[in-house]
């Protein structure tokens, strides 16, 4: 990053192998799934990795926040947008329904919610997962009672069971949106699509026009290009938002239903891309 007064800010980024990347030949940037920083490992000492590490961090924000391109999604908005604490309070104040939801790691606050909803109506889930640890979505075990002052230790999501006609999966880009009902209740497991997604039925389908309005409400509050939406209808036709993922998944998706979201995610690309002489350059982002 070269910076002088009066003149245009320069930015390079240098990739494996030596290969030097000028920004200025770069429009826009996918941001999907940034791994963290890989420090040299010549920096054995842990004061001198935690600082290296926290150098790296610091200078590539500052990089991405710089940047003069068009980000699918930008990283800022990326973060700020998966946080599911935000996502529930944003969707509720557009006029979603969302179901009824205890974040806490209060012992004496899950059994009052427990309680209220009745154990066989209530579901946990983790913030997180990754492919070693998967933590799906749960009912609630009649044995797990005795384990609930285990959330000391860490915040757990708790929400009441949202009955499913289908689950559904709408992938957002820019203003397209494609929705695709997900038969869930068909599955070996009926509380989390993700764990049986090589048998579910997935058609495309459509959605309220008030729904749509409100998703890409979300969308544009979140300040997000990309987004895949996770929600429910009920037997009673009602749509539930359960949460969104700024870094969906969506080929599945389209594979099944055809749906043409790749064409609509490289029109997005397209339309932010300069017209030049020489042929354009593209990176994807993965945190350095």
């Amino acid at each position: 990053m070269q910076y002088a007064s009066g003149e245009p800010s320069r930015y390079t980024l240098y990739l494996p192998g030596g290969r030097a990347l000028p920004f200025e030949d770069v429009d826009v940037i996918w941001w999907r799934r940034p791994q963290g920083f890989a420090i040299h490992p010549e920096v054995a000492d842990p004061d001198h990795y935690a600082f290296a590490q926290a150098e790296s961090t610091e200078a590539f924000t500052g990089l991405w926040l710089a940047a003069p391109v068009f980000w699918i999604n930008h990283p800022t908005r990326d973060s700020e947008a998966g946080r599911k604490a935000y996502q529930l309070r944003l969707a509720s104040e557009i006029g979603l329904e969302i179901p009824e939801t205890l974040i806490t790691s209060n012992a004496a606050d899950v059994c009052a919610f427990i309680q209220r909803q009745g154990p066989e109506r209530t579901v946990y889930k983790a913030f997180s997962a990754t492919a070693s640890h998967w933590r799906e979505t749960r009912l609630l075990k009649p044995e797990e009672m005795a384990l609930l002052d285990n959330v000391r230790f860490a915040p757990v999501i708790f929400q009441e069971y949202v009955p499913a006609d289908v689950d559904l999966r709408v992938t957002v880009v820019g203003e397209d949106v494609f929705p695709a009902a997900i038969h869930s209740q068909q599955t070996a497991y009926k509380h989390d699509f993700r764990m049986d997604m090589a048998t579910a039925r997935v058609e495309a389908c459509t959605l309220p026009e008030s729904v749509q309005r409100m998703l890409l409400e979300l969308m544009r509050r979140l300040g997000l290009v990309y987004g895949a939406i996770d929600m429910r209808r009920t037997p009673e036709g009602r749509h539930v938002f359960l949460e969104i993922n700024p870094a969906g998944q969506w080929l599945f998706v389209e594979d099944r239903t055809g749906q043409p979201i790749t064409e609509a995610l490289c029109s997005v690309i397209a339309a932010h891309c300069k017209v030049r002489p020489a042929p354009r350059a593209a990176v994807s982002a993965r945190g350095g």
